[in-house]
């Protein structure tokens, strides 16, 4: 069983406090993880301006290098992982076994990561438009078109409090490193693994150490990180949204509400966007913020939904090393069976009918010994008006919505 200490400022830092992390099916314990707290933070981030100050001693292009040298040891290396080793294969079993994501779906998020990573320089030019890496490291210089300009970094380090559901959204802090700033992490409770393999990836190829903190923790430590950082950002539910709504040092990260919409010159073309539609549906086993909640079309809506459910409907849970596995489990207890109850309460109201239940041949809901799934559900709804409308579910879930162009 592996042991994971906290990283403080680089170092690994055993505490008293520990916390076990289980396989979601078996209830076996895979890793005794090592918890920071509030007070351990708040020590720490009289060093912040240490982390800044070791990557300023690397210019911006070789810390875009390092990260593309980073990202094939966290793609193909085995590496450090508290006090074992391990492999990638290693890396997305255990990934699997602690969130509930098909194994596959895990090797698919790292290579989502490696991409990023190997295309660091794009990302930043892209980011930037163009400006001159010299200028962020400096403060101020010139650009191309021989304007004066000065941008100032506003923290030392950035925190962050990531969430358990997946693991791609770590391509959102990547670029923070070759900007010279350094990272507090706060990782999800069940998927400490990518921030921990990143940090030694990075490490292995000469990225400072000192410029990584990484606090697994109860909620305390998540508070902390938000506080004290100047900087910060969040991922969360819309609570999570309204909560911070108005705080310009932190950035939240809610609910996609993604949305296909048809106009008048498409629409009856369809049949065309059938395969897009799916795959915008339930890709990523329905989890990620970029998956489509909501289809709005001027006509047809019947016929759209229906197809979507034939597709759809049949899908079942499968075994997580079944390379055809796209449904993640619900690992908290409750969760799952909540959700099929609002969806359930949802359909009653007028207009509102569920398509996939002919094409699905059982249950929305699947109750296992320790673990739930919710399997996909098409709605069609004959207005905007009812409250399902705006519904956004962590599984494949999509409503198809009639309205006027």
């Amino acid at each position: 069983m592996l042991e994971i200490p906290v990283i403080r400022w680089g170092k690994p830092y055993t505490s008293m406090e520990q916390s076990e992390v289980v396989h979601f099916e078996t209830g076996e314990s895979l890793a005794k993880i090592h918890q920071a707290n509030a007070g351990l933070l708040n020590m720490d981030m009289r060093f912040a301006q240490r982390a800044r100050n070791v990557l300023r001693e690397h210019s911006i292009p070789s810390l875009i290098e390092k990260m593309g040298q980073a990202a094939e040891l966290y793609l193909n290396a085995t590496l450090p992982m508290g006090d074992g080793t391990q492999s990638p294969e290693e890396f997305c079993r255990i990934q699997s076994a602690t969130t509930g994501i098909p194994e596959h779906l895990c090797a698919a998020n790292m290579r989502k990561n490696y991409f990023v990573l190997t295309h660091m320089g794009d990302v930043l030019e892209a980011l930037t438009r163009g400006l001159p890496f010299d200028i962020l490291t400096k403060g101020y210089g010139q650009e191309s078109r021989g304007v004066m300009l000065s941008y100032q970094a506003q923290t030392p380090v950035l925190g962050l409090v990531l969430p358990s559901n997946s693991p791609g959204v770590h391509t959102l802090w990547m670029p923070v490193i070759p900007l010279q700033v350094g990272l507090i992490i706060k990782p999800g409770s069940s998927e400490p693994w990518t921030p921990y393999r990143m940090f030694e990836a990075m490490a292995q190829v000469g990225i400072p150490r000192e410029a990584f903190c990484i606090y697994p923790g109860p909620t305390d430590v998540g508070g902390a990180v938000l506080t004290k950082c100047p900087r910060a950002k969040i991922f969360g539910s819309q609570q999570t949204i309204e909560k911070y709504h108005g705080d310009p040092r932190i950035q939240v990260h809610g609910p996609g509400w993604s949305k296909i919409i048809f106009g008048e010159d498409e629409v009856d073309n369809w049949e065309k966007y059938v395969d897009l539609m799916v795959d915008s549906v339930a890709a990523n086993a329905g989890r990620g913020c970029i998956n489509c909640s909501a289809i709005w079309a001027p006509r047809h809506g019947r016929e759209i939904a229906d197809a979507l459910a034939q597709r759809l409907g049949p899908i079942a849970p499968l075994p997580m090393t079944d390379p055809k596995a796209s449904l993640a489990a619900f690992t908290t207890s409750g969760v799952a069976e909540a959700v099929n109850n609002q969806i359930d309460a949802g359909c009653e109201a007028a207009g509102v009918t569920e398509v996939t239940d002919k094409y699905r041949g059982g249950p929305r809901l699947v109750q296992q010994e320790r673990c739930d799934y919710l399997r996909p559900t098409v709605i069609h709804s004959t207005s905007p008006e009812p409250e399902i409308v705006r519904a956004e579910y962590m599984f494949p879930f999509v409503v198809v919505v009639d309205c006027p162009q």
